[in-house]
């Protein structure tokens, strides 16, 4: 089961050239979503105005090799370690998530593209990866929505309660999810397996379509929100000590002992 390719066995009852347009379609599905949220909710335009904004006020100026830096750690800190994440529980759960889905989009779309049927023999390591990419996902994704929630977390909340907000994590459990028992039914040759593959693919659809309304997007304005905000503060526009026109006396009197009444 660990070691076959799902999507070869497929061809029995989908032509291979099937699910490669599927995959084609979802990608620009993610192009056409992320380019409406561009446009629509102005996310290039208030960033390129904060970067101007920062590099205007900013009172240092920033040669080429500092700014080659802060890309670099960019890349390393904020990106690749989710750098952005102050607390242990809650960037470990996002870097299984992260990385769990990377291998598993990386690792399908090899299977479906270069090892579309039987005839051509899949390497072991792919669908392993598959499999390995999968369940990290849904251990991430699963901790974080339980038991790691602000609102579950802090504000004892029912982690059973859902906004809009939770339409992009929600989705992508329920693809990684179903594509795994999909997945573990076909290799037993269930009769639940064409359901399963149905819910999979109604799954995905809603994950890659749902762009516009959920926080997919965010993952390409990430990077680049973290990079503007290391160059100001490198710049002096942006700084962690208090406001030049707190009073002296506002501080004194947050030291104070509390009276009780």
């Amino acid at each position: 089961m660990f070691t076959s390719n799902p999507f070869a066995a497929l061809t029995e009852v989908l032509p291979a050239s099937a699910m490669q347009v599927y995959v084609v379609l979802m990608v620009l599905a993610v192009v056409a979503g992320t380019l409406f949220d561009i446009i629509h909710k102005g996310s290039a335009k208030y960033f390129f105005e904060s970067w101007r904004s920062s590099k205007r006020k900013g009172p240092q100026a920033i040669g080429g090799a500092e700014m080659a830096s802060l890309a670099i750690k960019t890349g390393l800190v904020d990106v690749l370690a989710s750098g952005e994440f102050c607390g242990v529980r809650r960037r470990v759960a996002h870097l299984l998530t992260m990385y769990g889905f990377v291998i598993y989009v990386v690792t399908t779309v090899l299977m479906v593209f270069r090892y579309s049927t039987p005839a051509i023999a899949t390497p072991s390591i792919l669908p392993l990866l598959w499999w390995i990419g999968g369940l990290m996902t849904c251990v991430g994704g699963y901790w974080f929505w339980f038991f790691i929630r602000a609102d579950v977390s802090a504000e004892g909340n029912s982690p059973l309660r859902i906004i809009r907000a939770d339409l992009f994590v929600l989705s992508l459990l329920a693809s990684v999810t179903l594509g795994l028992i999909w997945a573990s039914q076909q290799a037993r040759a269930s009769s639940a397996t064409n359901v399963f593959f149905a819910l999979y693919i109604l799954a995905t659809t809603v994950l890659f379509g749902s762009v516009t309304w959920s926080k997919f997007a965010h993952m390409f304005f990430k990077p680049a929100a973290a990079f503007e905000k290391r160059v100001s503060y490198a710049n002096g526009s942006r700084s962690n000590l208090p406001a030049a026109s707190a009073k002296p006396e506002q501080f004194a009197r947050a030291r104070e002992q509390p009276r009780h009444y």
